[in-house]
């Protein structure tokens, strides 16, 4: 595992747990807006995952919940295995994805190795190639939400709402997407450092957020704002 950065205590990274939060670096995604532009880029120094099993160790039964984010985690090709011995130690395990590697979110989940995962819906699938910068991933964001809804006995879907780039335009055709899911979550823009630092991004005002929220709860069983 290439990992980037260890949080070694969070409240609020998965609710109800006392967490760490480890992030991985590399990401096949160029958000402009991503607020990890070192772990993206891949500049960031890499802690050894030796030393990040000890700190675990040390914290079994003090820690209840291990979080995997990035970066993008499913591009690990460890990532299974690393898994594995996390929970060996009796910890939880949170996930947060960008959906593009829909076989491996099916393995972790038909393995039980996830207790909790977090998927993220960059856009409007017509828009996913523009905010992402990638191509050819539609596909693969609709079938990872597939599985998602499937296969995981706790989850969510989130997006980022950003003014004029992630917009309310885009809510509905997001919504439907998540159809029936047991958790959305919204998230506004706040702004910190980014991948592209001359991009001019514009905050949505707490009642949009509000907002969209209330539409977004007829086509979903929970929305909540963060």
């Amino acid at each position: 595992m290439k990992i980037g950065g260890l949080q070694k205590l969070s409240l609020i990274d998965y609710e109800g747990e006392l967490s760490c939060v480890i992030f991985t670096t590399g990401c096949n995604f160029r958000c402009p807006y991503c607020h990890n532009p070192e772990l993206v880029k891949q500049t960031s120094p890499i802690i050894d995952e030796k030393t990040v099993m000890e700190f675990l160790s040390s914290r079994a039964g003090q820690l209840t919940a291990v979080v995997i984010t990035g970066g993008e985690p499913t591009l690990q090709p460890d990532l299974v295995d690393f898994i594995k011995q996390v929970k060996s130690m009796g910890f939880k395990v949170k996930l947060d994805t960008n959906g593009s590697n829909p076989a491996v979110i099916e393995t972790l989940l038909k393995k039980s190795l996830i207790d909790y995962i977090a998927m993220d819906i960059k856009a409007a699938l017509n828009r996913y190639n523009h905010v992402t910068k990638s191509q050819k991933i539609q596909d693969n964001i609709k079938e990872s939400i597939a599985i998602i809804k499937n296969l995981a006995q706790d989850y969510e879907f989130r997006t980022t709402f950003i003014k004029g780039f992630v917009d309310s335009e885009d809510l509905k055709e997001i919504v439907e997407l998540a159809s029936g899911a047991k958790r959305y979550a919204i998230q506004g823009f706040r702004k910190t450092k980014t991948l592209d630092s001359s991009f001019e991004f514009y905050e949505f005002k707490e009642k949009e957020l509000e907002a969209l929220c209330m539409f977004a709860k007829r086509f979903v069983n929970e929305c909540i704002l963060r």
